[in-house]
């Protein structure tokens, strides 16, 4: 009987991200439209469009080849299972034991492996210039990311996500200057590994300054729904993981009850609120960059990353 209570709660975990996905995306869209006094389209557009995607025809270049097809399952099941190891409205989970950074971390590299190859197969030069771009943001996002995660480890003695967060929300962490930059790091980072304002706009097509979008030009149909569909859960992910690691508080402890478990869902939404709030803010105030200015802004990630790193060397208090 436990064991069925642990599949279902595993399940639930897994379907509300899945679900919660699109509606994360449209009400960003609809904040953005807002702030700039428009009126936007619905919060729930974006399920239209996937489903609107789904029933049209899959149109494939001649000269691509299986990996092209391939690509996109791989990529949404790789961000799908890496957005639901990351505890949101409750941890203990039946695959808790494997939430660790560094798998998450794994789990989207390889994601952004075969889209990257994907882009390239076709042979065009928009698929080459976004794969390019691609590769050079990630060779910066990922130290970077790496980084925080070593700054985190060394304040929690571990990479398990279960035990930073339950670390972080008890009164003995305090307030430190090395978290403080690792948060602002992971922010940097969760801005370009999103393709959000402004290291990318994927609602432009100007090939200039295209990155993502350049890479899935060539995608249509359900291929291209399954890549929507991931973009809209790694944003849920990076939302999730910046909430579970410096807002841990509400998340259902292991063996809660079902009110623990309902507390937690509302206060995960409200977290997530508060995150798209405050994404659309910041992307309504600031101007898309050039792509070489890029690694600067990847670069000040790094060194905070760095820098949060060597403080906790000098000394564990700081």
């Amino acid at each position: 009987m436990d064991l069925i209570v642990d599949l279902l709660t595993q399940g639930l975990q897994m379907t509300a991200v899945l679900l919660l996905a699109p509606l994360l995306t449209g009400v960003v869209r609809k904040l953005k439209a807002r702030l700039t006094r428009r009126q936007g389209a619905s919060v729930f557009q974006p399920y239209r469009d996937l489903i609107r995607l789904l029933r049209k025809e899959t149109v494939l270049a001649e000269n691509a080849s299986w990996l092209f097809r391939v690509a996109p399952y791989l990529v949404f099941s790789s961000t799908w299972v890496a957005a639901s190891l990351v505890p949101t409205f409750g941890s203990g989970f039946l695959f808790s034991w494997t939430a660790d950074l560094i798998a998450i971390i794994a789990l989207l590299g390889f994601g952004r492996f075969f889209l990257a190859l994907a882009g390239m197969d076709v042979g065009t030069s928009f698929g080459g210039i976004g794969s390019s771009r691609e590769m050079m943001i990630a060779s910066l996002a990922e130290p970077a990311m790496l980084l925080t995660v070593f700054t985190l480890s060394l304040v929690a003695g571990s990479t398990q996500l279960l035990t930073v967060s339950e670390l972080m929300s008890s009164p003995e962490v305090g307030l430190r200057v090395s978290l403080g930059m690792a948060l602002v790091a992971l922010i940097l980072v969760a801005i370009a590994e999103n393709a959000r304002i402004p290291v990318d706009n994927p609602a432009t097509h100007l090939e200039l300054t295209m990155v993502h979008e350049a890479m899935v030009l060539e995608y249509s149909g359900r291929h291209l729904a399954m890549i929507e569909m991931a973009a809209s859960l790694k944003l849920v992910l990076y939302m999730s993981l910046i909430a579970c690691i410096f807002v841990p508080w509400g998340i259902a402890a292991p063996g809660a009850s079902g009110t623990d478990y309902l507390v937690g869902a509302g206060t995960f939404v409200a977290k997530i609120a508060v995150g798209a709030g405050l994404l659309a803010v910041f992307e309504t105030s600031i101007a898309k960059m050039r792509v070489f200015r890029v690694p600067d802004f990847l670069g000040a990630a790094l060194m905070l990353g760095l820098l949060g790193t060597l403080l906790l060397f000098v000394s564990r208090s700081l």
